[in-house]
């Protein structure tokens, strides 16, 4: 007797279940780890700021600390995962992220300042790269795209209401109580690491970093998007300065708007990238990240900051799924470390840069002129950008898709 259920209610059924209780549990560690970094990234450097004679050099170097101690922790946590495993590392970054901010406010000395940014850059970076490797695989394979889109929101959304929640509560409250909430989010959401499988990295062919950065395949969307995270880093650090006082709502508007519009962009990335593939999207969202930027350079002209964040949201959400999609699928399971790992480093690297040198720069044209040159050095990415888009044709033109096994089988072969 010949079944009447159609093949395609079966395949949906068959699906195996994405929201599991303990993909729940780490929406908690994602959602505690990005509100208390969110919250702070903003006021840490107008804290920084706040000692009369200090200017935009030293707020590029407080966040530019916090992003080179986020990436030196990023290229170690593959080794201290495989060691420790997912959960030792993530439970250890939530420690290292929140418990240096109750202390923040202790002194206002550089060196202080400093100093707590690169323990929570450590904590943070174990945070996202440890639990990173650990969503992908707490998600069923043929749900990544939409798992993936999912993770973002849940660390977009922090981000969203952190970034002008922070700056507005630095203002009203003063900086301790802001530390202290940043620093309880963190501290908090530890508990439901217990609830999280302890998982070791995945057996098999292991992808070091080096060797993942060797892979063009690998270092192509690592550069594009570490390019855009410069804008990333250069907005949440410089726009409260570089926009006139007087327009200080349009500062707080400006950074919801920024991270909602990647939140909305990334989620709608992930579907498209699930049905087309994610190859295509890279090109767009560098392009609209660029032109974001440049818009943003008439920092004098409200409408103009606000739609220029907005179009810089909206390119940089792309680029932040299509980009990490890719690597992840160019990867066997063990080397997903390795991939959240360069992803990392790209965003954290590219913020880093992109705060220390504006400041520079911002000395010495003033910051409309400054948003102008990053964002013409935002375009030069246009060259990997593209060359990715024609390797990832040639591969579906050969039936591979746009996984790039060889990049694991390169490790086997030696």
């Amino acid at each position: 007797m010949t079944s009447s259920v159609d093949p395609q209610h079966r395949a949906a059924e068959s699906r195996q279940p994405l929201l599991t209780r303990a993909l729940l549990m780490r929406f908690v560690t994602v959602v505690g780890a990005s509100a208390s970094f969110f919250l702070l990234l903003s006021v840490v450097p107008m804290y920084a700021q706040s000692v009369p004679g200090r200017g935009s050099d030293e707020a590029g170097l407080v966040t530019g600390a916090l992003m080179l101690a986020t990436v030196i922790g990023e290229l170690m946590t593959p080794w201290l995962a495989a060691r420790c495993g997912y959960r030792g590392t993530l439970g250890a970054g939530l420690l290292f992220l929140g418990a240096p901010a109750l202390a923040l406010t202790v002194s206002q000395s550089m060196v202080w300042i400093v100093a707590v940014c690169l323990v929570r850059g450590l904590g943070f970076a174990f945070t996202v790269v440890a639990g990173g490797a650990l969503t992908v695989s707490l998600i069923p394979p043929e749900r990544r795209g939409e798992g993936l889109a999912l993770i973002g929101i849940m660390a977009g959304v922090p981000s969203l209401v952190g970034l002008p929640l922070g700056t507005w509560l630095a203002s009203h409250t003063g900086y301790g109580p802001v530390c202290a909430v940043a620093a309880l989010l963190a501290l908090v959401s530890i508990a439901a690491v217990l609830g999280l499988p302890d998982r070791e990295a995945a057996r098999g062919a292991h992808l070091g970093v080096l060797a993942g950065a060797r892979s063009g395949a690998i270092v192509r969307p690592t550069v594009v998007f570490a390019v855009t995270a410069l804008g990333a880093g250069i907005i949440v650090t410089f726009l409260p300065l570089a926009v006139a006082s007087r327009y200080s709502g349009v500062v707080a508007a400006a950074l919801f708007v920024q991270p909602a519009a990647a939140t909305v962009s990334r989620w709608f990335a992930g579907r498209h990238g699930d049905r087309h593939g994610p190859a295509g999207l890279m090109l767009p969202g560098l392009l609209a990240s660029a032109v974001g930027i440049l818009v943003v350079a008439f920092t004098d002209v409200p409408v103009a900051v606000i739609v220029g964040v907005a179009v810089f949201g909206v390119g940089f959400g792309i680029t932040q799924n299509a980009t990490i999609t890719l690597m992840y699928s160019r990867v066997q399971a063990s080397g997903y470390g390795t991939a959240s790992a360069l992803w990392n480093v790209a965003y954290d690297a590219g913020m880093g840069i992109g705060a220390v040198g504006f400041g520079a720069v911002a000395g010495l044209t003033g910051y409309p002129g400054a948003f102008v040159l990053t964002g013409a050095l935002m375009l030069t990415a246009l060259v990997p950008a593209w060359s990715d888009r024609a390797a990832a044709g040639r591969h579906r033109a050969t039936g591979a898709g746009d996984r790039s096994a060889p990049v694991g089988e390169e490790e086997k072969q030696g």
